[in-house]
């Protein structure tokens, strides 16, 4: 019987998400719920609609959705046809073979449906929501919010604010703390990172993060590499002669690449803006804990570099109809984008958005936090504080035993706040 687990038989646990931030989040759940078979001696079986990474953990990908998601509105129309095709594919592949639980992983309008069709067609399955869609920032009506408090078992919590929102709206909660906790971990130093890419310790690192979505390819790039050429031109300007303490070829701009995909458009901007830049693949981790400053897109890696310590400027783009329609039509308001600055609901980081997204504002903050050592310790000892808010390291364990109790006992679990 489908969400009620045989312990003859292995534990088959589904995960549903999409995009490179939900397949890295997916593949830390995954090697947690492998861990927690082992404690209990019980093999399991994971299936999942992710990426490379979540594959490598060890699920089988019944969809590679790591490339499927946008946030817009014009933006998310060339993916809707694809999304469709891609769940009903799923669905029927669970259908032969029905999992003892379901695990949604953000991903807001692909997993309301996923979860909607999977609460319809399995009602006995315990479905867990890890990581909720962002309802409690900018919710533009309680339709969403009520989807998936209705669906949903056990909704596992990763900020405060989101576990007292849903809370309050009557989901079944627990707060678990943020997964990144666990992520730091494998993140080297930053003298072990620089001498992984060869960077001497005195030698200014720059990191450019402009996409993990195709729209940011075309809305975000061209700002930040316009941005990145003034910040080169101003920091070669206040050289002067070469120097032991300011190198010839400062400043470097390391570029981690999301997806291969990207490339062929990161190379030809280097080029168009003469940018002294290198471009790496599979090396995120080392180029993050080298940094000294990060120019990044708004998203999970806001949060992996205020716990690495790297300042930061966050910039958030998309197209000037889908920013039109969000302000003048949908009145579209948010306190804040980033998650740093969502933790504590305060300006840890600065914000660029839309209009302010220009080259001369971004180039402006950059430098700033570049070379003004009262901001930077202002910002670290931000980041302090909001590390502090973030929980204790053991998150994916955490979320892993809540799942694989609510596999095992059934979906009648009481409602709980936890912290």
């Amino acid at each position: 019987m489908p969400g009620s687990a045989n312990l003859a038989s292995p534990l088959r646990v589904f995960i549903s998400t999409g995009e490179v931030s939900g397949d890295l989040q997916g593949a830390l759940l995954v090697a947690a719920l492998q861990r927690q078979a082992t404690a209990q001696g019980q093999a399991i079986a994971i299936q999942a609609m992710g990426g490379e990474r979540m594959a490598q953990a060890g699920a089988t990908l019944l969809a590679d959705t790591s490339a499927i998601g946008s946030v817009g509105i014009l933006e998310s129309l060339p993916f809707v046809l694809p999304t469709i095709r891609v769940q009903r594919r799923v669905l029927a592949a669970l259908k032969e073979c029905p999992p003892d639980v379901v695990v949604l992983i953000d991903y807001l309008g692909p997993n309301l449906g996923m979860g909607r069709a999977i609460r319809q067609r399995f009602p006995d399955v315990p479905i867990v929501y890890y990581i909720a869609p962002q309802e409690w920032v900018w919710s533009l009506g309680e339709s969403n919010t009520n989807a998936i408090v209705k669906f949903t078992d056990r909704l596992l919590a990763v900020f405060p604010e989101e576990a007292r929102y849903y809370a309050r709206k009557g989901a079944n909660v627990t707060w678990v703390g943020h997964p990144l906790l666990d992520r730091l971990s494998s993140f080297p130093s930053r003298a072990a990172a620089r001498a992984e890419l060869g960077v001497p310790d005195d030698q200014p690192l720059i990191a450019l993060l402009p996409a993990s979505r195709p729209q940011e390819v075309r809305y975000l790039l061209p700002v930040m590499f316009a941005a990145a050429q003034q910040v080169q031109a101003a920091l070669a300007q206040r050289q002067g002669p070469a120097s032991a303490s300011c190198p010839p070829d400062f400043p470097q701009f390391w570029i981690p690449l999301s997806l291969e995909r990207y490339r062929p458009a990161i190379e030809a901007a280097i080029t168009q803006y003469g940018l002294r830049a290198t471009v790496r693949s599979g090396q995120t981790e080392a180029i993050l804990a080298a940094a000294d400053l990060a120019i990044t897109k708004s998203g999970t890696v806001n949060l992996e570099l205020a716990l690495l310590g790297v300042p930061q400027v966050v910039l958030y783009r998309v197209s000037p109809v889908t920013a039109w329609v969000a302000r003048h039509l949908l009145r579209f308001s948010i306190p804040f984008m980033s998650p740093p600055n969502l933790v504590e609901m305060k300006p840890i980081v600065p914000e660029l958005l839309q209009d302010q997204a220009t080259p001369d504002a971004i180039a402006q903050v950059s430098l700033d936090l570049l070379l003004n050592p009262e901001r930077r310790q202002r910002m670290q000892a931000d980041y302090r504080r909001m590390r502090a808010a973030l929980g204790e390291v053991g998150v994916c364990d955490r979320a892993a035993q809540a799942i694989w109790a609510l596999a095992t006992t059934g979906r009648d679990a009481p409602k709980t706040l936890s912290s």
